[in-house]
């Protein structure tokens, strides 16, 4: 027997064998880590999957099927002019306004389409990072210093670090965009303005559904948000349309769609998730019965499906477990998370930029916990620092960008974001205490 070959199953198998022989079972805190990381993971499934997850999945199989390499290319791509990439990259993920984990399969779409290294990443920090609700929150409840400090510095590290990931794989990218030069031009099977009115209504429907509560009680943030069903079903109904007249669907599957959502919304006025889930179905079941386009369309979102969803649920199972789910306790205890952020050191910084980055984040829930984590001594240099890092990093993300990109690139990508967090704080703790 080869035992260079065989040794990382070896020392997998004795790791594994000792976690369980010494596992902590019947002590509180271990006890109540499980309870927390098994109640995070029910409430992400109930919270983010059917209303986040799968809309971004068709999402993004409809990039890798109707939208053309060449735009990609073109527009994104490693020899893209750099101001308009970048720019797009960054004001693309910034519209999306979603979490951590539902830009994932939107960056998936994109990278493997033939964006270039650089853009790909602004896209990927910029969708949770540059959310205008979050930082209007943030300003209002943490302070305009912080808030303005958070959209500023959200909207610069996008673009520097996808720089700094271009510069440090030019290499890798360079051979990659020699290697696009010879793809032959595609079909274009229909104009641009139809595929932009399609992505249109699925963006608008993944924005609307998943839009939050700001906490007041007027104003236009809480108008768009006592109307967000009102619009996602317009939305919806758009891209029903869409699919008919362009794009092949079958007129009669869109009506059976349709009166089952209709059906189900009223019979669970109270629980729109429900009828949602409904129409995400009935998607599914027609497109991939349905020859050409559309099978295309659902085998490419089934594939990104058994890539992404795994890794994300045991990476939210591995954090809750760790960190807790907000508002609880995991393995590590709190007030040492909470001891460890006073202050503007260095550590400080450091350790609140390592805890965001690994912890999840649900959109607009970094602020409330920001806010309890100040009341209880936290300086402002680190809590900017959680905010820079946390919202656009997760250990579930992670795990993910990891099975697209590789390690190299996510280690470097993790390291960039956690490093820039930490300086930014230090430096903006050393001027507004």
């Amino acid at each position: 027997m080869d035992w260079k070959k065989e040794w990382k199953a070896l020392v997998l198998i004795v790791a594994g064998f000792l976690v369980l022989f010494y596992l902590p079972l019947g002590r509180g805190r271990f006890n109540d880590a499980v309870i927390g990381s098994l109640e995070l993971l029910k409430w992400y499934a109930r919270e983010h999957v059917i209303l986040c997850i799968i809309p971004a999945l068709f999402i993004a199989g409809a990039i890798s099927v109707f939208v053309s390499q060449a735009a990609v290319i073109k527009y994104l791509g490693p020899k893209a002019n750099k101001v308009l990439a970048y720019g797009v990259g960054s004001a693309s993920g910034g519209i999306l306004a979603v979490c951590s984990c539902t830009v994932l399969p939107l960056f998936a779409g994109i990278w493997k389409n033939g964006a270039g290294l650089g853009p790909a990443i602004a896209f990927l920090y910029s969708g949770p990072a540059i959310n205008v609700l979050a930082v209007i929150l943030t300003a209002r409840i943490l302070g305009l210093q912080i808030g303005v400090a958070r959209g500023v510095g959200a909207i610069l590290f996008s673009i520097v670090i996808g720089l700094l990931m271009h510069l440090l794989f030019r290499r890798e990218e360079q051979e990659r965009a020699e290697a696009q030069m010879s793809l032959p031009e595609p079909e274009v099977k229909r104009p641009l303005w139809q595929n932009i009115l399609y992505f249109a209504a699925m963006v608008a429907i993944l924005v609307f559904a998943n839009w939050g509560e700001s906490g007041a009680e007027s104003g236009f943030w809480y108008r768009i948000y006592s109307v967000k069903w009102i619009i996602t079903s317009a939305s919806a109904l758009l891209f029903g349309v869409i699919l008919i007249l362009w794009f092949g669907m079958k007129w009669w599957k869109m009506v059976l769609a349709g009166a089952a959502v209709i059906a189900l919304a009223i019979l669970f006025p109270t629980h729109p998730i429900i009828p949602f889930a409904g129409g995400a179905a009935a998607l599914g079941i027609f497109t991939s019965t349905q020859k050409g386009e559309m099978e295309n369309w659902f085998s490419a979102t089934w594939g990104l499906t058994k890539q992404i969803m795994p890794l994300l649920l045991i990476g939210i199972l591995i954090s809750g477990l760790l960190l807790g789910k907000p508002g609880g306790q995991g393995i590590i205890p709190p007030d040492w998370i909470g001891k460890s952020v006073g202050g503007n050191s260095f550590l400080a910084n450091f350790s609140a930029s390592v805890v965001g980055a690994f912890m999840y984040f649900a959109t607009l829930t970094e602020v409330p916990i920001v806010q309890g984590l100040l009341g209880s001594g936290m300086g402002k240099g680190p809590a900017l620092a959680l905010l820079l890092a946390g919202p656009s990093l997760s250990l579930p993300s992670m795990l993910v960008i990891r099975s697209i990109l590789g390690t190299k690139k996510t280690i470097a990508y993790v390291s960039l974001v956690i490093v820039m967090a930490t300086l930014t704080g230090i430096f903006f703790g050393a001027f507004f205490k």
